[in-house]
């Protein structure tokens, strides 16, 4: 019972923690952001942070493994939302998703902004692929079983598409209209993957 106590109280601290460096972190980003700022927001000291996360880093890392967990299990139902044999409409419906994604803040300043710098190219990269890379290999994967594209280095093919994708969400989160730059770029990437559509 009081270990099921110490679990408990363990896990509303890092919750807590998760909550307000969520909040923080979309607000004002990593270097924004101090630790007593964090630990101040979720009402816990100092320690309970180093004893959990070991740093802010740490606690950045959570949060983003956070986020962007959960922005890819939106972008997987809105795909899974659509008739599996449209494996063109499917694609579009993942993208529309993310780039909507793109404006929230949370996603503009931890994924997009912070990430890259805090971990590290090669770092994030990695995590990346741990992520949207999965969803557009599989979905590439499908159109070129179902003939739609030519066989090719599915792998590669990805990384390339992906590349383009992160781009177009740059573009959406610090353009001045967000709206357009967002119609914008999903016609400009949708344009990209019909052409890797066989012809006739």
């Amino acid at each position: 019972m009081q270990r099921r106590s110490q679990e408990d109280r363990s896990r509303t601290t890092r919750a807590a923690l998760e909550l307000a460096g969520r909040g923080l972190f979309a607000e004002r980003g990593f270097a924004g952001t101090s630790a007593e700022q964090l630990v101040a927001a979720a009402g816990v000291t100092r320690g309970a942070l180093h004893h959990h996360y070991g740093d802010k880093r740490g606690l950045f890392l959570a949060v983003l493994e956070q986020v962007e967990t959960e922005a890819t299990a939106e972008i997987a139902n809105a795909v899974a939302a659509v008739d599996s044999a449209d494996v063109l409409g499917g694609m579009t419906a993942g993208l529309t998703c993310f780039l909507e994604l793109c404006g929230r803040p949370e996603m503009v300043r931890i994924v997009l902004m912070d990430a890259p710098t805090v971990l590290g190219w090669p770092a994030f990269r990695e995590f990346e692929a741990r992520h949207g890379l999965g969803l557009i290999t599989t979905e590439l994967q499908r159109a070129t079983d179902a003939g739609l594209i030519p066989v090719s280095p599915v792998p590669v093919l990805a990384q390339l598409l992906l590349s383009a994708i992160a781009e177009a969400s740059l573009i959406v989160a610090h353009a001045a209209d967000p709206d357009r730059a967002r119609a914008e770029t999903q016609q400009s990437l949708l344009l990209l993957i019909t052409g890797l559509l066989r012809q006739g």
